[in-house]
């Protein structure tokens, strides 16, 4: 990628409006124009965008050729800058905002997408919802607590909670909230569903390891993002970056919240939770060789590092503090940066389409242009803001995603009108180029002006509770010269309990930011996923094209390296192939295949034909491919289900339920059955046994792998339904139970 140097306060001065602010090898961001190929977008005004782009052909959505302002938007923040361009796609960004407030005042997550969705609303208050809407706000979230008083997790993989463990989110949103009103009574009423949520999730879905199991925040549809052999059982036990990092934070807020209320000892112990969880994050998830964290752990008996850079998560370390500035710094330099933009995650699934795989999400770049901001990476925050202004203004309207190998919007699903793209839009000139920092007793403000938007900028109208800001920007930096309010010099920040109106004069020091490294990367594709499988004491896999090398894992450690497509077996393992093309770009790996000695117990049950009340989809006919004499069924009103199983030998094991869940569908829903493990009386972990697809009553599946260390002996195991234990739904937790297995490893 080709990037031009800025030409501001050089000998040769050129305006703004006509310098060169951003070019890549895919676009060029010249002035007050957009430039991307045969076509352009350009403000005709302030309050209009026109674009000359056409959509790839054949794709079911049509393209907005035109944006006019359509809303009266007074009552917000005006920006004046001398790039007419900025203005104008931040004006959109204000006129859709008005278009997202429903009647009922929530806040509607896209055009295409109607109601509250915790994550996406989540997300669009700490972007800006919070200070632009905050009663909007407010009611959105109050809308995404369940009548026992936890955080919802929205409807996903597997029967949502607890594979999607991504609900934290909301506290983070809940206390930027308290930061903007001050409201105690908010607060007082957020900190039991936030301690209530949090403490369940503690006891289901936090790991051995320190980090938290479930899919990767917001990156919900599991086909895009997981190697296909994975189950929604084992994307439960995989172990993510950017959730952990959610969680990490939610607790930090919870610490915060109690010190706020008064609870210290209860402050003390949250904010033990947060540390640990943010130091097993840098203990198993940093990647020091590329200047990375990996986007999740995965696997079932031995976890491995999916080794890709996942961009939300990347920028929350920074944004929260999980990195050391020192990590941020190589972070913002190490993150590959295609030539639209940072890609949701790098590199891509070759062979799977465009959505949450192969794409941008503006809202997600404003998350990497905050971040790099915050590293102190100029041209890295230069090419995000870039990223999220391109496809804005090309698409006249705040789109959800585009295919990152032209930048269009032809992918899986798409809207226009999108809440949190639209709240990173507003971000991007709130919080950066004015450098706006909500902090519980009043306003910090750290300007980031990349040298090539060096100017003088101008927001008025800006309310912060008793007080309204007019605001003055001039110049480029990292490092404010002078600040003064109402002509007189302070320190750059506003306590919460200041009044009337203000007119703030910020001075950057117009002093070259020390420069950090972009990596600029072409889109590449991760080679296919090896298909393995046994045959007697061999393993053997199909080969794949363009390969360079297969690597074995075994246990979860790499233990050989081959050009064959076989190799030999021992017992007791666990085995795993990984492809590298030849540029050193690794697959997944392959589902593993195991050598343990497996003990299985059939459940003491005869039943044949589900009878439930808890049936969500009854089974087309009576079920079938149960071992034995048939199937125990258990829901919340089930007496504990219990087995006697004999071990042979003391060791380590891994134990399996063969289940089946016809509740609802693989992708959506909420009806996830959770039961709680006891050997001997006592508790040993958690049984996940997701949908599997609606009515699908002869689908049996594992569940999640549990470890257990056993003594010889007969031991009793008890499947239980716990409080902890109880779903999104609520009505619905069932499932009907086969058999348990035991792997000696």
């Amino acid at each position: 990628m080709r990037i031009l140097p800025s030409l501001l306060f050089t000998a040769a001065v050129l305006p703004l409006s006509a310098q060169v602010i951003v070019q890549t090898d895919a676009y060029t961001w010249r002035g007050d124009t957009i430039f991307q190929g045969p076509f352009k977008a350009y403000p005709l005004s302030a309050k209009d965008i026109e674009s000359t782009y056409s959509a790839q052909p054949g794709y079911y959505m049509p393209i907005e050729k035109r944006w006019t302002q359509k809303n009266d938007l007074s009552a917000y923040p005006r920006l004046t800058t001398p790039n007419l361009l900025h203005e104008a796609t931040y004006n959109m960004a204000l006129d859709e905002m008005v278009n997202a407030v429903e009647p009922d005042t929530t806040l509607r997550t896209g055009k295409e997408w109607a109601g509250v969705w915790t994550r996406d609303v989540s997300y669009s208050i700490i972007l800006s919802m919070a200070y632009m809407q905050p009663e909007a706000a407010r009611i959105s979230l109050e809308k995404k607590v369940d009548p026992m008083g936890r955080i919802i997790q929205d409807t996903g993989s597997g029967g949502a909670w607890p594979v999607s463990t991504d609900r934290a989110i909301w506290a983070v949103a809940a206390y930027e909230v308290y930061k903007v009103t001050g409201d105690k009574e908010w607060l007082k009423f957020i900190y039991p569903v936030i301690k209530r949520s949090l403490e369940t999730d503690a006891k289901t879905v936090y790991a051995e390891s320190g980090l938290v199991k479930g899919e990767t925040s917001f990156i919900d549809w599991r086909e895009q993002s997981h190697p296909k052999w994975m189950q929604t059982a084992d994307i439960y036990n995989s172990e993510t970056l950017s959730t952990s990092i959610v969680h990490a934070q939610a607790w930090h807020v919870l610490a915060e919240i109690a010190a706020d209320l008064g609870h210290k000892k209860e402050a003390k112990e949250a904010q033990t939770m947060s540390d640990k969880i943010a130091a097993a994050v840098n203990e198993h998830l940093w990647m020091d060789d590329k200047g990375y964290y990996a986007m999740y752990r995965y696997g079932r008996d031995n976890l491995i590092l999916n080794p890709r850079a996942e961009t939300l998560g990347e920028s929350l370390a920074i944004l929260w503090d999980v990195a050391t500035p020192e990590q941020a710094a190589k972070l913002s330099s190490s993150n590959p940066t295609t030539p639209f933009g940072t890609a949701i995650f790098y590199p891509q699934i070759a062979d799977m389409p465009a959505y949450h795989n192969n794409s941008l999400w503006p809202w997600v770049g404003s998350m990497w242009a905050l971040a790099s901001a915050k590293a102190g990476n100029e041209q890295g925050t230069l090419e995000a803001i870039g990223a999220v202004i391109r496809p804005a203004a090309l698409f006249a309207t705040n789109k959800e995603n585009f295919n990152l190998d032209n930048g269009d919007i032809a992918t899986e699903l798409n809207s226009s009108n999108m809440l949190w793209c639209l709240s990173g839009n507003i971000a991007l000139t709130h919080k950066i180029l004015f450098g706006i920092d909500y902090q519980k007793d009043g306003l910090a403000f750290h300007p980031f002006v990349p040298e090539a938007l060096g100017a003088t900028r101008r927001l008025e109208n800006f309310r912060y509770r008793g007080a309204t800001l007019d605001i003055t920007v001039e110049g480029y930096g990292s490092k404010i010269a002078s600040f003064t309010v109402n002509g007189k010099e302070q320190a750059p920040f506003i306590p919460a309990k200041t009044k009337g109106d203000l007119k703030i004069v910020i001075k950057m020091d117009n002093q070259p930011i020390a420069p950090l490294a972009v990596n600029h990367q072409p889109n590449k594709k991760a080679p296919l996923t090896p298909i393995v499988r046994r045959e007697g004491d061999m393993l053997r896999w199909n080969p794949i094209e363009y390969i360079g090398k297969y690597i074995i894992m075994v246990d979860g450690q790499p233990a050989a390296e081959t050009h064959t497509t076989t190799w030999p077996l021992e017992p007791g393992h666990e085995y795993q192939v990984v492809g590298v093309d030849g540029q050193g770009v690794p697959s997944f790996a392959s589902e593993p295949v195991t050598t343990y000695e497996e003990l299985v117990y059939e459940m003491p049950g005869e039943g044949t034909t589900v009878a439930s009340a808890e049936v969500s989809y009854a089974p087309k006919h009576e079920v079938q491919g149960y071992f034995g004499q048939g199937f125990v069924e258990t829901d919340k009103s089930s007496a504990p289900l219990e087995l006697t199983v004999d071990v042979p030998a003391d060791g380590e094991y891994a134990l399996v339920v063969r289940y089946a869940n016809g509740n609802g569908p693989v992708n959506t829903e909420n009806k996830c059955a959770i039961r709680t493990l006891f050997v001997d009386g006592v508790e040993a972990g958690t049984i996940v046994l997701p949908q599997r697809g609606v009515a699908n009553w002869d689908d049996w599946g594992e569940s999640n792998h549990l470890p257990l260390a056993l003594k010889a002996g007969s031991h009793t195991l008890s499947l239980q339904f716990l409080p902890q234990d109880e779903n999104m739904n609520i009505a619905t937790n069932h499932a009907l139970i086969d058999s348990i297995t035991l792997l000696r490893k």
